[in-house]
């Protein structure tokens, strides 16, 4: 089920990444698996993946009214539609019009889908993420719960890229955020999956530099942000990467392998650019039978958005890597 393709024995990138890790370093770009194969309709932008009760994936992606895929087996995917095929009304405020909603969070909890999504326009921190939930997951069932936190143009934050994780005490978080002054988290109310109080939290930052898309999963004693550094939606120029860093709190301090702080700039590399693989980021972590997966988006050759996908280990120091 979408096993990478090897460039290299799978036991020479093993020992490549447990000796690196053992030193404090992140592999070499070379060493980094292709992502595993998957065949359809994979042009997708910004993807997260849930599995549902009866083992089938959905994607959710950025497209005009967010858009969906299905697959049954984690490798063959297809097209299914797009989540508000009427539009979302409620968001214009934030696009200028535009249907073009972005990097939708999309998970099952309380026997339902709860998706939060964003709305803005390139390279503005006017912008807002909306709440949306579903009995089924298929297009057109979506209901609109809210909006859940905006920014506007004198804030330092930007209100894009939403990640929701619930944490082992029941508490419900979302982390967000691109640029400005970085990633930053809020509490959410459960009954709801609306906010829950004013506070702004911030976990990540690279001091107004190029930092997106939060990704957080719990594994052991410790809880992984992922996120993305670097530049995306250039095409083949695109220089996204994938860095990470961990904390036993979900409200951090988060570190990286060498102890920097995230929030100045600290991250640890698992995944970047490589041969025809170009600016893989704008990642999801979920957990499948086999193993835990990685999902992103990244660029061919000729410009175009693929997914990806991999599967996730962690060394013997906890320590995430791409396989």
């Amino acid at each position: 089920m979408a096993a990478p393709r090897k460039r290299v024995p799978t036991a020479l990138l093993t020992a490549l990444a447990l000796t690196t890790a053992s030193v404090g370093l992140a592999p070499a770009a070379s060493a980094y698996p292709g992502p595993g194969v998957v065949t359809g309709d994979i042009r997708v932008h910004d993807p997260s993946v849930v599995k549902r009760p009866d083992g089938s994936y959905l994607v959710a992606h950025t497209a005009d009214g967010i858009g969906l895929k299905t697959s049954t087996d984690r490798t063959a995917f297809r097209n299914a539609g797009v989540a508000f095929p009427n539009g979302a009304s409620w968001t214009t405020t934030y696009t200028n019009g535009s249907r073009n909603l972005w990097a939708p969070d999309i998970s099952y909890r309380n026997g339902q889908y709860w998706m939060y999504y964003s709305a803005s326009t390139f390279g503005s921190n006017r912008s807002a993420i909306f709440l949306a939930t579903s009995p089924s997951g298929n297009s057109g069932t979506w209901t609109h719960r809210g909006l859940v936190v905006e920014s506007r143009t004198s804030d330092d934050f930007n209100a894009i890229d939403p990640d929701l994780v619930v944490d082992d005490q029941g508490r419900w978080w979302l982390s967000f955020g691109s640029f400005w002054s970085g990633i930053k988290m809020i509490a959410l109310n459960p009954s709801t999956g609306l906010r829950a109080d004013s506070t702004l939290r911030p976990v990540a930052g690279r001091n107004g530099g190029p930092i997106e898309a939060p990704t957080i999963v719990k594994r052991g004693s410790y809880h992984y942000l992922f996120v993305s550094f670097d530049y995306c939606c250039r095409g083949a120029s695109s220089t996204y990467r994938v860095m990470v860093g961990r904390s036993t709190s979900v409200t951090g301090p988060y570190v990286d392998r060498a102890g920097r702080a995230l929030t100045s700039g600290g991250g640890t590399e698992i995944l970047a650019g490589q041969g025809s693989v170009h600016g893989p980021g704008h990642q999801d972590v979920f957990t499948d039978v086999d193993s835990d997966i990685l999902v992103y988006h990244y660029y061919g050759d000729d410009g175009a958005s693929r997914l990806g996908i991999n599967l996730l280990a962690f060394d013997s120091a906890g320590w995430p890597y791409v396989r």
